[in-house]
């Protein structure tokens, strides 16, 4: 993989590139927890003003992908809007550059500019490494939410995204 920089772009969730990303993503979970993500994520969840979601490229191949939507049912410190982070991925061959630490960066940046006050998301044990990197970016565990909260492994973390 090249050394190049990542290149993020919006793109609409249902782009080809994208959708071979999510694949991938999918194939990964069913090695780490026995079956895919299972998060609904209606049309349209990633559209604007509501959502966001974004392609990273290296040389022009997707490598990286990430978005957000606004979730108006989850405040943690009592700052709402919160946006949460979903489908963040970034492909084998192209990991240990620096990638998810952009695309985490971007989703922040742009989700605050859309108004947002805080960023959350779900992970789980199963990617200790996801959990470095959100601890390592600032991000606190919070009460669990949405679709997989009633889950033992599941991890759930925030960030606020405007002043204190």
């Amino acid at each position: 993989m090249s050394s190049l920089p990542l290149v993020l772009a919006p793109v609409p969730f249902s782009d080809p590139a994208v959708q071979a990303l999510v694949a991938e993503v999918q194939q990964e979970y069913v090695r780490r927890y026995g079956g895919p993500d299972e998060t609904p994520l209606p049309d349209g969840v990633f559209d604007a003003p509501e959502g966001a979601f974004f392609l990273g490229s290296v040389d022009g191949v997707p490598v990286a992908m990430g978005g957000w939507r606004l979730r108006r049912d989850v405040a943690p410190w009592g700052l709402a809007p919160a946006a949460e982070v979903k489908r963040m991925y970034v492909a084998p061959a192209a990991r240990r550059r620096g990638h998810a630490a952009r695309v985490l960066a971007h989703l922040e940046r742009t989700a605050r500019e859309a108004g947002a006050a805080a960023m959350v998301l779900e992970t789980g044990l199963a990617q200790p490494e996801a959990i470095a990197l959100y601890t390592a970016g600032g991000y606190r565990e919070i009460e669990a939410f949405g679709y997989y909260s009633w889950s033992p492994s599941a991890r759930y973390f925030g960030k606020r995204l405007t002043p204190a």
